[in-house]
């Protein structure tokens, strides 16, 4: 006598329960579909938590339509009796060849394995290998979800050290292989590109340049002007405009501008490039994107921005004449006392900082848009990040200059 017997009705599903000996056999009869699909297993997971079978049987026999949820429901439970997910349900699967076929027949072609689906069609058959397991084993497997502060700093740390700190050590190696490799070989770097770059970055920013450094400095001479002329001192404003221009300002500023039109513009084009796949393409004609694209506007950016400075240097000091010139003091006056107050020292520092900003500017804009994501904000994002990483590298290693500096007395 069966241990235990029963039947329920779930819309177009007919489910019967069968448990002998430890077996458990669901009769499934009529549609196994994405309505019914929930009653049948709400009904097999009580089942199977109340009875706890060693073995599962599912007859299918009867059994008219069954779609994707119900293969989902098979493969189920096929997981849930232990059976590996790499098995195939069909080769576990026997056919009723007749509806004659007595019970003791049945019984001699029954399978020890944890899982048996008997009475598949041929139909329900090449649905479950249409579906494969792989398809239910993906969908078991989602993202941890952190739910307090320590995982997330701990999540964040590692990616921090394991992607982006990776695809930072191999772009910098990458690009002073190559940058070596110029050294010992210039014939090896793009003239021709290295040069329209140039043109972008220099000739095309000097009028920003020029027109920057020449407000600054008037405002700058100005506003520190009029308290200083209460004591009639407002002749040390070519000190102040001088020393500030060529130790600080004056490459500062000009790599702040160019973070803002230069490194946004290396993110846009390498980023275009990136999400048009011509990259990957480069790539595969073993085509370098490191020589042929980075290296010539780095390049470029280094030996241009310490140009920029000294204009911006210049415009500078010609608008802090203007004030000076406001208040009665002649050209050679002002000439005398900013020559009286900076050196070449400060000069070549400044120009010295120039020329580690212009990398960090290009560098991180073709970084930038080299790592562009995909998507339709994707450039927009990656000029972003270029343009505000940069600013944020130059005002890091300023600080570092600014140290360094003091310490050797300069």
């Amino acid at each position: 006598m069966p241990a235990h017997q029963s039947q329920q009705t779930s819309g177009q599903l007919v489910f019967e329960s069968e448990h002998i000996d430890g077996v458990l056999t669901l009769r499934l009869m009529g549609q196994l579909n994405v309505e019914s699909v929930g009653g049948a297993w709400r009904q097999t997971l009580r089942l199977l938590n109340t009875l706890k079978p060693a073995r599962l049987r599912l007859d299918a026999s009867r059994l008219m339509y069954c779609d994707g949820a119900g293969v989902g429901y098979i493969a189920e439970c096929r997981r849930r009796m232990g059976t590996p997910p790499n098995a195939d349900v069909a080769a576990t699967t026997t056919r009723i060849e007749s509806t004659v076929e007595t019970q003791s027949d049945a019984g001699e072609r029954k399978s020890d394995a944890p899982f048996e689906l008997i009475g598949a069609s041929e139909d329900l058959n090449a649905l479950i290998e249409m579906y494969g397991s792989a398809d239910f084993e993906r969908l078991e497997k989602h993202e941890v979800i952190y739910s307090n502060l320590p995982d997330s700093i701990g999540r964040a740390t590692l990616e921090i050290f394991e992607e982006k700190f990776r695809q930072r050590t191999i772009f910098l190696g990458e690009f002073f292989y190559y940058a070596l490799r110029a050294l010992l070989k210039p014939f090896s770097l793009r003239w021709g590109e290295t040069l329209q770059v140039a043109e972008k970055v220099g000739v095309n920013a000097l009028p920003i340049i020029i027109l920057i450094g020449f407000l600054l400095g008037l405002i700058m001479a100005f506003q520190s002007a009029i308290p200083m002329r209460i004591y009639g001192a407002e002749i040390f404003v070519a000190n102040l405009v001088g020393l500030s221009l060529l130790r600080e300002l004056g490459p500062l500023i000009t790599a702040v501008i160019l973070a803002g039109r230069t490194g946004s513009s290396f993110a846009a084009e390498l980023g275009t490039m990136k999400i048009n796949e011509e990259i990957d393409a480069m790539t595969t004609m073993g085509v370098e994107p490191m020589r042929f694209l980075v290296l010539p506007r780095i390049v470029a950016a280094v030996a241009m921005v310490p140009l920029l400075t000294l204009f911006f240097n210049i415009s500078g000091l010609i608008g802090g004449f203007t004030v000076l010139k406001s208040f009665g003091y002649p050209l050679v006056v002002y000439y005398n006392q900013v020559l009286s107050a900076v050196d070449m020292t400060d000069l070549m520092s400044g120009l010295l900082k120039s020329t580690v900003f212009g990398a960090l500017v290009a560098g991180i804009g073709c970084y930038m848009g080299l790592h562009t994501k995909s998507g339709a904000g994707a450039v927009g994002e990656s000029t972003t990040r270029a343009v505000v990483s940069g600013i944020i590298a130059i005002a890091v290693v300023d600080g570092i200059f600014a140290v360094i500096f003091y310490l050797l007395d300069i």
